[in-house]
Parts: C-alpha cells; sequence; structure tokens
C-alpha cells in the first residue's frame, strides 16, 4: 500500500550534539507537538537513513530506545508506529498538568462534548445512531464519479480552481434559486442564496449572525441538539415552546412572547424533528403574523423537503405572506448522504452578507468541485429524477416499517403514519412504563429523552427506516422488541 505523503524530517534545528541525540530529540518533540499523532507510521530505518544522510544503524538504535521509552512500538511485519498510549499519560496529575496546554483552551459545554462524541462513534467502531439518515447505498456512484471527472477536466482547463465568492459559486446558487422559485414556490434572488457545508453550518452562521443581546431563541420543546448547542455556544439563553398533536403550540408561544425578549425561533415545520409531525397551514401564518408582530427571526430548517409522501408538500414559511424574517435553511445530504457536504441559506441579502462575512473567518469559501457536480446534476435534471426514485422507495420502506411495527406489537404501540421524512414517532408508553429505559441497544430506535434536558421518562422512541432495507427493518423492529419486553 502507497503512503499518500512521506514524513519529512530536518535536524539542523534539533538540539544535540551527535546525529544520534539530534534525531532523538526530535522525533521525541513531534510526538509531543502532535506532529507525529499517536498510531502513525514513521518511515522504515532505511528510508529515514537516506532521507537524512546518516547510518542506518543509528536510525535502528534511536527506533529502539524510543521504543523502550514507549514512545514507540514495532509491530512484525508492519513497521514503526508512534504509541497509542504516551509515557505522559502515565503521570501524577500534578505532573500532567505541567506538560499538558489542555488549560490553555475554553472547555467545551456538556452537550457539544457529547455531540463530539457521538461524532467520533462511527471511527471508534461503535454503531452510528440512525434517527432517520439516507441510505447512502442509493446513490447513484456512476452518475456522481463521471460528473465529478468532467466538471474537474473543465475546471482545470479553464484555470477556475482558484479562490472564489464565499457565498458559493454563482452556478450552483442560481440553481438552488431556481429551485426554490419552481419547487418550494419562494421568490428570491441569486443574491439571496448563500451555500454551506449542510444545514449544521447553516444553523450555527445563522446563530453568530443573530445578536444575543437581543434576545433569546425559542425552541420546539423536543429538539434538534446540535441546534441548540450552536445557540449556545454563541450566548444565547434558550426557552421551550410546548408541542403537541399538530406541532408548535401557537398559544404557548404567545405567553413566552408577551413575557420574554426574543430574537428568533428555530423551527422544523415540514416534518418536525423528532415527532415527525408536519405544521398546518394555520399555524404557519399565525407564527409568521407574530414574526412581524414581535420582530423575532424565524429559523426554518427545512432540512428533508423532498421526502413528503401523501400529497404535495406545504408550502415552506419562506414562501407565504409576512415571511420578511425568514431565514429558510436547507440541504442536501438527505437528498444523496450526510457525506456530501452541501447545504444552502435563503434570507435577506443583508443577512446573507453578514453569514458570507462570518464564512471567511472559518472556510474562506466552500468546495467548488462539488458546488458545479451539484450544479450540473440539478440543470440536467438528475437530482430531480434521483429525488422521485429514493421518494418512492423511501415510502415503501415507511409503509413497511409501520406494517412490522404493528405484525411485532400489536396494540402495545400506538403512532401516526409520517407525511414524509425517514422516521416514525412510535408511543411505547404502555411498555415503558415503570421500567428504567436509560438507552437501548438497537441503534436505530432512539428514546424520546434523548430529544429535550427535562428529567422525564421516556415515552415514545424516533426509529429510522431510511437507512434499512425491508429486511433489516423486520429485524430491527424484532430486535426492539426484545429490548422492550
Amino acid at each position: 500500500m502507497l503512503r499518500p505523503w512521506e514524513t519529512q524530517f530536518w535536524l539542523e534545528d534539533s538540539p544535540g550534539k551527535t546525529l544520534h541525540s539530534k534525531l532523538l530529540n526530535k522525533l521525541t518533540a513531534d510526538i509531543k507537538d502532535g506532529r507525529l499523532a499517536p498510531g502513525s507510521m514513521l518511515p522504515g530505518s532505511r528510508s529515514l537513513a537516506e532521507q537524512l544522510g546518516v547510518n542506518r544503524k543509528t536510525v535502528q538504535l534511536v527506533y529502539e530506545e524510543l521504543e523502550a521509552q514507549g514512545w514507540l512500538i514495532t509491530r512484525p511485519r508492519s513497521g514503526t508506529f508512534v504509541s497509542e498510549t504516551l509515557p505522559e499519560q502515565g503521570l501524577s496529575p500534578i505532573n500532567k498538568d505541567l506538560v499538558s496546554s489542555t488549560h490553555k483552551a475554553k472547555l467545551p459545554s456538556e452537550l457539544v462534548e457529547i455531540l463530539y462524541q457521538d461524532a467520533l462513534s462511527p471511527y471508534n467502531n461503535i454503531p452510528a445512531t440512525n434517527d432517520g439518515i439516507p441510505d447512502s447505498r442509493l446513490i447513484p456512484y456512476e452518475l456522481l464519479a463521471r460528473t465529478y471527472r468532467r466538471v474537474c477536466i473543465n475546471l482545470s482547463r479553464q484555470s477556475k480552481l482558484g479562490y472564489g465568492d464565499p457565498r458559493g459559486s454563482i452556478e450552483l446558487r442560481d440553481s438552488v434559486r431556481k429551485m426554490l422559485s419552481g419547487d418550494r414556490f419562494m421568490n428570491c434572488s441569486t443574491e439571496q442564496v448563500c451555500i454551506v457545508r449542510g444545514s449544521q453550518m447553516g444553523i450555527y452562521l445563522a446563530s453568530r449572525v443573530l445578536d444575543p443581546k437581543k434576545g433569546a431563541i425559542v425552541m420546539e420543546d423536543l429538539y434538534y441538539l446540535p441546534a441548540r448547542a450552536a445557540f449556545e455556544s454563541n450566548g444565547f439563553k434558550v426557552l421551550k415552546c410546548r408541542l403537541d398533536d399538530r406541532g408548535l403550540n401557537i398559544d404557548h408561544l404567545q405567553e413566552i412572547l408577551d413575557k420574554h425578549t426574543v430574537a428568533g425561533i428555530y423551527v422544523t415545520p415540514h416534518h418536525q424533528y423528532p415527532t415527525t409531525v408536519c405544521l398546518p397551514m394555520d399555524r404557519r401564518l399565525a407564527l409568521l403574523e407574530l414574526s412581524k408582530s414581535f420582530k423575532f427571526v424565524v429559523l426554518e430548517d427545512d432540512y428533508d423537503h423532498e421526502f413528503h409522501y401523501e400529497t404535495n408538500p406545504i408550502p415552506p414559511l419562506a414562501s407565504l405572506p409576512n415571511s420578511e424574517n425568514v431565514v429558510h435553511i436547507g440541504s442536501m445530504s438527505k437528498v444523496f448522504a450526510p457525506g456530501l457536504r452541501l447545504g444552502y441559506i435563503a434570507a435577506d441579502t443583508q443577512f446573507i452578507e453578514r453569514a458570507a462575512q462570518e464564512i471567511v473567518l472559518i472556510d474562506r469559501q466552500g468546495n467548488t468541485l462539488s458546488e458545479l457536480v451539484l450544479s450540473s446534476l440539478m440543470e440536467s435534471g438528475e437530482v430531480k429524477r434521483h429525488i422521485r426514485k429514493s421518494r418512492r422507495e423511501y415510502e415503501s420502506r415507511r409503509n413497511h416499517t409501520a406494517q412490522e411495527f404493528k405484525r411485532v406489537f400489536g396494540d402495545k404501540i400506538s403512532f401516526s403514519l409520517p407525511t414524509g421524512g425517514m422516521a416514525i414517532w412510535v408511543d411505547i408508553s404502555k411498555l415503558a412504563n415503570g421500567k428504567k429505559l436509560e438507552s437501548l441497544p438497537n441503534k436505530d430506535s432512539t428514546l424520546s429523552t434523548l430529544y429535550t434536558d427535562d428529567k422525564i421518562a421516556p415515552a415514545h422512541v424516533r426509529f429510522g427506516f431510511g437507512a434499512l432495507n425491508k429486511t433489516e427493518i423486520t429485524k430491527s423492529i424484532e430486535q426492539l422488541s426484545e429490548a422492550l419486553a
């Protein structure tokens, strides 16, 4: 297997009177500084000796000494690696603090730490939570590969892979504008669209643009955890508005507005996350009237607009009367896969400009190549074609999920068939009554307690069916039945 890069070493500035001591000190310093990360592979002794112009025996002796000290480990027929457990980990707390720089960094909130560990779980051989993610097996890989190749060749010929607009490529912004206009009844210009790396980046940028001094953020009673973490990380107080079987409770929102100053409200009206309820039109119009009266921003997270099964999707908030204060956030992650980090924000030009200014500080611009690939697929109609095909498959999986829940559980559970999305919200209160449920061994089923910080007993599970075929759905539901028995 070829290594992507050959690690380079320079001994001239390394302390020591001999080549042995210089190399010993250099490798130790690189490990301490993090340049040589735990688990990373070092060059072979012959390769490193040739690179530095020293005797191979010198390199071998240094490797052996560092291995004896615990810095390196040699694996037969594999090579020499930086040890996963470094010597500092055995120091006393007082001495460990002396060699650690972590005290210089601001500590994350407990919620951010939880989200970070959850993000790392797939790389630590822990199954990732499936709460309604798409099935990457449905991605048209050959079409993507051909389009990437064609776009990459065209860009190289035209020398257009330099820095660009922080709002995203004009091609994709215009493609998104056409989609929002034709498919979602939104009247916006290309200047009112900003490309981001998924909806979470859009939410975070919104939390940066809004001012916590102008009021709190209102979220639904059960909510998307990363959104709350973004608002709190930027200084916002979060207030929670009750939900009922029709979604956001407008009467309770009115009570909140009468008592508190509110800068914005974050909502998932199309398919409420996590309960999957679609906010009806009368409540949408009432929410927008309140936004105009109380002058707060409505952050509309339209994360899976494409997957609505019953009728045509209800028009988003951003397309309705009194929507001047709406910031519409969407993503293409559900269309293809989370790994394709492309989303968008649609709002007034002043908000888009402020978001782009924040992008300049952390990202400079998006991924031009991927943006042009997606634009090409949208303009050719391939994205719409893929959505239609995927929607039929996900609808079939939704129906199979409902059928299997009824077959396996009977009247022990209840649910309303979701009008769209890739998950189902199941009432398990009869089964959970009196049981101490803190988690479920089934990664496709998430307890309702995960979506709130209130100390309440779990009454529902969110079951993600999008990433599972029908055989996998049946097996997962049967496993859930055993866990709740």
